[in-house]
């Protein structure tokens, strides 16, 4: 019966369609008290018009487009500056427009998919192409990809939050008081802003936060662009951050060397370009969300959330390579993994960056509970798959990933090493291996052979993620053995 289900769709003969909805009605037993959790299936009626059955999607092609542009944004955009200097311009613009393209086919795969069996769930996807360990690799591979992005949202504000509350105390020497701690501070604002958020019951609620995040993010590029035209090159450093262990680049030491210092190089090869590819994949990785906006879309079509995707993947596009290329073009090789921290050693009084920055908190505190609302579903797909809402199993898996990952926040080295190896395994499964290998076991076979040109196409773009996955990783150990990594040598 499952296998006849599988290729059960609209318009075939009655008996398979019967077959269809037995199936379909034992799959869904109980599907009242289970729609909290796992509201996952679309009924298809004749006119293979989607319909689905816990509400009609009442959200607009504008608002779709925000949505999605929000899950694309993350705090990649701060390390994109920094990866353009270790590839340079050219070779960074060439990896930006391919990963972006990939990233739509993916996103077309996926549609594709899911229009076929009518489901908006990207591990219940996996289930239906390999049964439950397709559902626990897609929801492990969501699960490590989340805890990367909320770490490195988290790791900005230990990082940047004590800078702000010095500069607005206008403390030039630290004498270790708490709240310049990083490591307290990130743990003050988990329990005071973002547990309370990541304790709604639905993701809708976050709606009026996630647009402000990005219209803190757009202030952000505009500040970048601005303070490209603002600061000299090459650029004299804040005196207090002069110290005896760490040589500092000035006027005086570039001495006859200014001109080369200030020179964008077009392309770069060295041990930090192996950085590049990962936390470029890592800034187009939007895929678990996907379905799900594709639901709350009004009156959806493949064809309407394909547009959808293509506008967001574009926008995003051009303010990836915009705030990378002014980011470089202010501090060429002298540019840090984290870009607003440049800022700071050039004066950490500036009032502008200090906008900045507060803006940047903001955005990436307020994306945390988004971001964790996936996890917390593909955990209870994993674990609990046909339990009822219960609130106190959503608070506490709430309360135990955020602990979870305030831990590795105040352990982890440095963010390049959480983007790298985290956008090196994930990204890789999330934006190309699972869309293509699910959309070769699902799309059924009279429909579209094993050997018809789009199903080839797929599993080569299955192939080139595997290709990308051993690389970036081989790269980065390379790198770290050696010793030279920035990730693995910094405090």
């Amino acid at each position: 019966n499952q296998v006849t289900f599988f290729n059960a769709i609209p318009g075939l003969n009655s008996h398979q369609n019967l077959i269809y909805s037995d199936f379909f009605s034992f799959f869904t037993e109980n599907s009242a008290s289970n729609l909290p959790e796992s509201q996952e299936f679309l009924a298809v009626d004749d006119k293979k018009t989607p319909r689905f059955t816990d509400f009609e999607g009442k959200t607009s092609f504008g608002m779709s487009v925000f949505n999605l542009g929000n899950a694309i944004m993350g705090s990649g955009i701060l390390g994109l500056a920094y990866a353009m200097a270790n590839a340079g311009v050219v070779t960074f613009l060439v990896l930006l427009t391919v990963v972006a393209v990939l990233s739509s086919y993916s996103i077309h795969l996926l549609l594709k998919s899911s229009g076929i069996v009518g489901i908006r769930a990207y591990e219940q996807l996996g289930y239906r192409a390999f049964g439950t360990p397709g559902k626990m690799a897609a929801g492990i591979a969501i699960t490590l990809q989340n805890i990367g992005a909320m770490s490195s949202y988290l790791y900005i504000v230990k990082y940047e939050f004590p800078l702000v509350i010095q500069a607005f105390l206008k403390v030039d020497k630290p004498m270790g008081e708490w709240y310049l701690n990083g490591n307290y501070l990130v743990v003050i604002v988990s329990i005071a802003v973002i547990l309370p958020l990541a304790l709604m019951k639905q993701l809708g609620y976050l709606g009026y936060t996630s647009g402000f995040s990005l219209s803190c993010m757009v202030f952000f590029l505009i500040s970048v662009i601005y303070k490209k035209f603002n600061l000299p090159c090459p650029f004299t450093d804040f005196s207090f951050n002069v110290t005896a262990h760490s040589p500092i680049v000035n006027m005086t030491d570039l001495g006859g060397q200014e001109d080369d210092a200030c020179v964008p190089k077009m392309a770069n090869l060295n041990s930090q370009t192996a950085y590049t590819i990962p936390i470029l994949a890592f800034a187009f990785v939007c895929h678990p969300e996907v379905l799900p906006i594709y639901t709350e879309l009004r009156n959806p079509t493949q064809k309407k959330m394909q547009h959808v995707a293509n506008i967001s993947i574009a926008v995003m596009y051009i303010m990836y390579f915009l705030a990378a290329l002014f980011g470089y073009l202010t501090f060429y090789g002298e540019v840090e993994a984290e870009l607003l921290h440049t800022y700071s050693r050039i004066d950490p009084y500036d009032t502008l960056i200090l906008c900045v920055r507060v803006a940047v908190l903001t955005a990436v505190t307020l994306t945390v509970p988004i971001v964790l609302f996936p996890v917390r579903r593909a955990i209870q797909q994993m674990m609990f798959p046909n339990k009822t809402f219960n609130w106190p199993r959503h608070i506490a898996i709430a309360f135990v990933l955020l602990t979870l990952i305030n831990l590795l926040v105040i352990f982890a080295p440095n963010i390049l090493g959480i983007f790298g190896i985290i956008g090196a395994t994930s990204a890789p499964c999330l934006i190309f291996i699972f869309p293509a290998i699910f959309y070769i076991r699902i799309v059924p076979k009279e429909e579209e052979p094993l050997r018809s040109p789009q199903k080839i196409l797929a599993a080569c773009f299955a192939g080139l993620g595997f290709l990308f996955m051993i690389m970036s990783l081989s790269f980065i150990i390379i790198d770290w053995t050696s010793g030279t990594s920035k990730a693995s040598s910094a405090h």
